[in-house]
């Protein structure tokens, strides 16, 4: 497919990862069950893929830990200033589209 080394794959992969994070971080405005009904994953989804990563790893993060660095800031902080209650259409498409659980660890 391309010359990279393993190395430069993994600083590249890395680098796109961090991006996604601080794109994610400026667009609050868009809700996680946005990003869930669009794109089948949300910042939840991605803090528990960083979270299973580091524990193959041997790293232990907890939930909230996983969720901060995702977040750039504690989860109950990012809610109170950015989460809206979810209107009776995002839920339906929410139910309509959901992954199946073997899918998603959300």
């Amino acid at each position: 497919m391309n010359n990279l080394t393993d190395e430069q794959r993994t600083a590249l992969e890395a680098a796109a990862f961090r991006r996604l994070v601080e794109h994610l971080r400026e667009r609050s405005d868009v809700q996680n069950i946005d990003l869930m009904n669009l794109a089948g994953f949300c910042r939840n989804c991605l803090s528990n893929w960083y979270r299973e990563a580091a524990k193959g790893s041997g790293i232990a993060l907890s939930k909230e830990e996983s969720r901060e660095i995702v977040y750039g800031e504690p989860y109950a902080d990012w809610q109170a200033k950015h989460q809206r209650e979810a209107s009776d259409a995002q839920k339906a498409a929410f139910e309509a589209n959901k992954p199946s659980p073997n899918k998603l660890s959300h």
